[in-house]
């Protein structure tokens, strides 16, 4: 059906932008492309479709939130992981020689 539908809607479109018929044609088709938009059973039909959508981006979402342990994007650019933390302090911020820790009084 969602192909069909997109089918259509590429053929009237490319007839729209192909037409030769004028000014008048092109009004003409514009005016009943907005009546069958604004028809009750397009709204009703495009609400529910919209419903569907977002049911299935919530369903989606849920999937892969349970695979992927961070809870953004923020999240995952904030702070390294564990390994580069290691990989940090071992070798220093800039690659210079290991970060002195506090604790030992240097």
């Amino acid at each position: 059906m969602r192909y069909r539908i997109t089918f259509v809607a590429g053929l009237a479109i490319g007839y729209v932008l192909g037409a030769k018929a004028g000014k008048a044609r092109y009004d003409q088709i514009v005016r009943t492309a907005r009546r069958i938009a604004d028809s009750p059973a397009v709204q009703e039909t495009a609400g529910l479709v919209g419903a569907q959508v977002s049911t299935a981006g919530k369903a989606v979402y849920a999937k892969v939130s349970d695979r992927i342990p961070v809870a953004s994007l923020k999240d995952f650019l904030a702070g390294p992981t564990p390994e580069e933390s290691e990989e940090l302090h071992r070798t220093g911020i800039n690659g210079t020689g290991p970060v002195p820790d506090p604790a030992d009084g240097r």
